[in-house]
């Protein structure tokens, strides 16, 4: 069918189900708190005295029961996100898909705003909270969502599986979903995840990594026990798997495109989020993705899927995204037919489709003999593992763990503090010429705020849902000057197509004693479906930029919305443009004060860019170029800043503070030895052919090693606020390693440990790092083996440099 005739028909069916509970068709106003929705759940007498329905069983034995149970087409329609309820067992409908990227989100028909609870804290985007590099703000942040998705679910306006976090990489600038990522760094969105999926599913961070074999036998043990052993207070989904990153560019879509993908860029860019979110986050779901990958589509990759479970001991449920399956057959045109195209997917170990495609063509499928039954069980396996695990087949949700969880859970005043806190330590400050900020309010009698993004509430970015309290950047203002003046600058808005609004915004300038400008990006201009060709600001935004500069009295602060990167070179570069800070999308909820509070020096910034700024320039690479390796011979400048060689606005991890900070080595080691021992017997072959040719080793590859663990070494320093101001502080530490001919494609840099710091004015603060050269120093090859090139390494970390050398 059309991708038109399958989004109404998909939306028609999507519509009939809300949360798996039936609620009134006469919806009430939001304000309307006595409104209750009719909870409808599984396990309620007569139906508890099933098996599946016995919570003293282990959850393989309960899900194993369950699927004895169903006839076939029952099964089938339970294999969509849409799940059909089966009456004769008292099982009603669920509705797979909720959102949850950066706060409960209205995007999926699984939430609802409609009901007791209006409205749920706003987080800033994705983006944003990766540029506080804070892994103890992410977890509390994904704590905080998962808190509310589950008061939402036990009032019936969400159901308990959500699909978040997304974990690609923002390889490309004008991608426009690159703002739900947390930016370009494989590490950073690697350690993104792990935060992510367990605050969000109630598991305590303090519990140490936990290797896939480890995740494994734990699951094992808990399956021998009672099913709430290994409960979710919601499950995360880590998408979308993999390799994808284009909206739309040009004849390509995201539905028809085929990311060609060399396999060492796979193994050590494009996959290690994944594989972190799965094997040290325990996610219980992934979701393939819509694009194909070397030719075969994502949701059906066999070899994708199998590499979750059997490496990484994935234990939850694959979902397509919403109509991928039917994109096999209708863009992709990888099948023949329909029904082959949900056979290809089954098979290949997809347990749900979003989308109609299953319950339409799976029955012919099975009645040809193209999908077995066996798949269908596999598949229903999975999913009725996770919901067990949800507690959805425990009965009432009002007496299980988290039952207790409603209304007063949802707009709490810590998590509206936390919102703010996010958006403070994820703001960036970009330039700030001769410290013209912070300001003094005693100073600043007459503020002036202008342009398309000063009054706007869309802070959130896309997958936002109802903030609780929905600010602007001008509401943030209020309290720090006596007069406070608006205009709009461009009257169309960010588009700005037109310089109708100047003459009121220079007007303004002109009386003010600062001015305030705020441009940039929203989801006009980068958002699901919508990539950029530009990277310049939008329409006339840019002169609007500099008429303004020329008229105000003093020069200008410039706050930059959005989450792709902008080519600010005229800004970087005018004196008349003080200071400089990119807020993204800081959030609905809190993101004005937040702002406020960084400009008037309340808060002293300490945010980073987790992507690279690029200039125009870089938009004359096709998008559709996955490579991240540089290639010279056809001018090729290769991808984020681990393999770009060309020119930056700004470097990623680039953010400034109104400190300083120097840093001082205080021990470390200057040379590594790989002794004989360390060697697997059955490695040394090659080692042994070079050393009787008396040719020289340039790298040893990390299987070869018997005792990785011998290598680990601590590096300590000291961090000094030289300044008179308080302030967190981002350390980043970077490796640079040898080059040879035989090693291609190395890293020209690569961050391998970052944390986020409190310090003290005129005081030091002692950092301890932990390092296995195994795993930060070594990177894929051409074969997509892990190795560790042997030779000099540069430590980075910040203006510091010291050499480690590693041999045999």
């Amino acid at each position: 069918m059309s991708e038109r005739t399958f989004l109404i028909l998909f939306f028609a069916i999507g519509i009939l189900s809300l949360s798996g509970f039936t609620i009134s068709t006469e919806d009430p106003p939001p304000n309307i708190t006595s409104y209750t929705p009719q909870l409808q759940f599984a396990c309620k007498p007569p139906y508890n005295s099933y098996q599946f329905c016995n919570t003293s069983l282990a959850v393989a034995a309960r899900a194993t029961s369950l699927i004895s149970l169903l006839a076939l087409p029952e099964k089938i329609g339970l294999l969509i996100e849409n799940a059909a309820s089966v009456p004769r067992l008292g099982i009603p409908a669920y509705q797979w898909w909720s959102e949850s990227l950066h706060g409960v989100g209205g995007s999926g028909p699984g939430v609802s705003f409609n009901g007791i609870i209006p409205a749920a804290t706003s987080f800033p985007q994705v983006i944003v909270t990766g540029a506080s590099f804070n892994r103890s703000l992410w977890y509390k942040i994904a704590s905080a969502i998962g808190v509310e998705g589950r008061a939402f679910f036990n009032v019936g306006q969400a159901g308990l599986t959500f699909w978040a976090p997304n974990v690609n990489i923002f390889r490309d600038p004008r991608w426009g979903r690159g703002q739900e990522t947390t930016g370009e760094d494989p590490l950073v969105a690697a350690a993104y995840a792990i935060e992510f999926v367990k605050g969000f599913q109630g598991e305590d961070r303090r519990r140490g990594r936990t290797s896939g074999g480890e995740r494994r036998e734990l699951q094992q043990r808990a399956g021998e026990g009672r099913s709430d052993d290994i409960g979710l207070m919601a499950s995360a989904c880590c998408k979308h798997y993999t390799a994808y990153d284009l909206e739309k560019w040009g004849i390509y879509d995201r539905y028809n495109f085929d990311a060609m993908v060399t396999i060492q860029d796979m193994e050590d860019t494009y996959q290690p989020p994944f594989e972190s979110c799965v094997e040290q986050g325990g996610a219980s779901c992934l979701m393939c993705s819509y694009n194909s990958v070397n030719g075969v589509p994502t949701c059906a990759q066999k070899n994708f899927f199998q590499k979750a479970r059997e490496e990484w001991g994935f234990n939850g449920y694959i979902t397509s995204d919403c109509g991928a399956v039917a994109f096999i057959y209708e863009h992709h045109h990888f099948t023949k037919t329909p029904e082959d195209a949900v056979a290809v997917a089954f098979k290949a170990g997809l347990d749900m489709e979003c989308g109609p495609y299953t319950t339409m063509f799976g029955p012919l499928a099975v009645e040809q003999g193209k999908l077995q039954v066996e798949d269908i069980d596999r598949a229903l396996f999975n999913l009725l593992s996770v919901q067990i695990r949800l507690g959805l087949f425990d009965g009432n949700p009002k007496n299980i763990k988290h039952g207790n969880l409603g209304p007063s859970d949802v707009c709490t005043a810590e998590h509206r503090a936390l919102a703010l806190e996010a958006a403070r330590q994820g703001t960036v400050l970009l330039k700030n010429h001769n410290n013209f900020l912070p300001l003094d309010r005693n100073r600043v009698s007459s503020l002036a705020i202008i342009g398309p993004m000063a009054m706007s509430h869309a802070l959130g970015g896309d997958y936002a849902g109802q903030p609780c309290n929905p600010t602007s950047v001008f509401d943030g203002f209020q309290s720090y000057a006596n007069k406070i003046s608006y205009a709009i600058g461009c009257l169309d808005g960010v588009p700005c197509k037109t310089r109708a609004g100047f003459a009121e915004a220079v007007s303004l300038a002109r009386e003010a004693d600062i001015v305030i400008v705020v441009t940039g990006l929203d989801t006009s201009q980068e958002a699901e479906e919508l990539d950029r060709y530009s990277l310049l600001m939008p329409g006339y935004q840019k002169d609007l930029v500099t008429t303004i500069a020329s008229a105000s009295k003093r020069p200008l602060v410039l706050l930059v919305t959005g989450g792709g990167p902008i080519d600010l070179a005229f800004a970087e570069k005018d004196s008349r443009i003080a200071s400089i800070l990119w807020i993204g999308y800081p959030g609905g909820e809190a993101g004005g004060n937040a702002v406020a509070e960084i400009i008037f020096g309340d808060f002293n910034p300490g945010g980073r860019l987790p992507i690279t700024w690029y200039p125009e320039s870089i938009t004359k690479i096709p998008m559709t170029d996955m490579n991240m390796r540089p290639n010279l011979s056809r001018n090729y400048p290769g991808r984020t800043y681990r393999f770009y060689t060309g020119e930056k606005i700004y470097e990623f991890g680039h953010g400034l503070s109104y400190t300083n900070f120097t840093y001082k080595l205080l021990s470390a080691p200057n040379k590594l030895g790989i002794l004989p021992g360390f060697i697997k017997a059955a490695a040394p072959r090659r080692i042994k052919a070079l050393q009787q040719t008396n040719g020289e080793l340039d790298y040893i590859y990390v299987d070869e090693l018997e005792y990785c663990d011998s290598l680990i070494f601590n590096l300590q320093a000291s961090v000094m606020n030289s300044g008179d101001v308080d302030g967190s502080h981002v350390v980043m530490l970077f490796s640079r390693g040898p080059k040879s001919s035989e090693m291609e494609g190395a890293p020209e840099k690569q961050l391998i440990w970052f944390d986020r710091i409190h310090t003290i004015a005129r005081r030091s603060t002692e950092i301890s790092v932990t390092i296995n050269p195994c795993e930060h120093f070594s990177f894929a090859d051409v074969h997509g083996r892990r190795t560790l090139p042997l030779g000099n390494y540069t430590l980075i970390l910040w203006d510091l440099e010291l050499t480690i050398s590693i041999n045999i």
